[in-house]
């Protein structure tokens, strides 16, 4: 099992984010690879997660092909031996791309991230205590964290390279995007969040909310993108624990964050980078609940081999 902390690939590099970099196979095809860096609060942690990368590509791909009914999408393979068929030029590289990279067609991003939310957490529940509203609009009186919206709530954001992202109403999306593409994008976005949610459900997780990218092909059509509802674009709730009214235990990277806020908490990081050391048992335990958020979600183990 190789952990990955970058990858350095023999294709023209597009871009890199916090977790991924993005290759350039030609005009009409990305290759996006997931590597088993974390942040958190923002800041990028020097220790890799192992198997974190392959747990959000994987997990994606599982997505795709289930969801694909409800419209198009990027997703060409991840399969690593199809990969190198396709591109050649990875041929000497299959034990870095396997299982963490995904070959997809090339779409221009659309310019918000669709943001669905079934239960109010998160920044939502921030802004509600401030004020009682979501990106300004009001929202009922008297709820409590972590409640469940009596429908879920379309709620874009603004993208952002560094820090949080912004919320903005669907108006402010609309008058940027139209509103034939901004209603294109909230029914898409709502059916792939009621879907995922049943299924996930049927698994024991609560999906509380989860963002959707999308971009727009040379042809015009709207293609989803990305990541799909992995525990890094999403917060996944156990269900045989929640409670509305407080915090809820998540399938992502609260080993870290509970350590991270800790260590604060005693004065032992200012929350800025660089990040302190992570210890052992907080990488391992980690890597053991994005782990399980696959195999709950799918049904079988992450394979060691792929």
């Amino acid at each position: 099992m190789t952990v990955l902390a970058a990858s350095r690939l023999p294709l023209p590099l597009w871009r890199r984010g916090k977790v991924r970099e993005v290759y350039e196979v030609d005009p009409a095809r990305l290759l996006l690879v997931a590597s088993d860096r974390v942040s958190a609060f923002d800041v990028v942690m020097a220790e890799p997660v192992p198997r974190k990368g392959s747990v959000l590509t994987q997990l994606s791909a599982f997505w795709f092909r289930k969801l694909g009914h409800l419209g198009p999408h990027h997703f060409l393979t991840a399969d690593a031996d199809e990969i190198i068929r396709a591109v050649p030029a990875l041929a000497g590289h299959r034990e870095e791309i396997a299982g963490r990279a995904m070959l997809v067609r090339r779409a221009e991003p659309v310019a918000f991230e669709c943001v669905i939310r079934g239960y109010i957490s998160g920044s939502a529940w921030k802004e509600y205590l401030e004020g009682g509203t979501l990106a300004g609009e009001p929202l009922p009186a008297g709820l409590v964290e972590s409640a469940r919206f009596p429908g879920p709530v379309f709620s874009p954001a603004t993208k952002a390279e560094s820090g949080h992202d912004a919320n903005v109403t669907e108006r402010t999306m609309a008058a940027t995007l139209g509103p034939e593409r901004t209603a294109e994008l909230k029914a898409r976005s709502l059916a792939l969040f009621q879907a995922g949610s049943t299924h996930a459900e049927t698994r024991g997780i609560i999906i509380a909310d989860t963002k959707f990218e999308f971009g727009v092909a040379p042809d015009g059509t709207l293609l989803l993108i990305d990541e799909v509802m992995t525990p890094d674009s999403s917060r996944f709730w156990p269900a045989d624990r929640y409670a509305p009214g407080r915090t809820q235990p998540s399938f992502d990277k609260q080993p870290l964050r509970d350590y991270l806020t800790g260590l604060r908490r005693r004065g032992g990081w200012n929350g800025e980078a660089p990040p302190p050391p992570l210890p052992p048992d907080v990488v391992a335990a980690t890597s053991e609940r994005y782990l399980e958020a696959y195999r709950l979600i799918t049904g079988t183990p992450l394979p060691e081999r792929l």
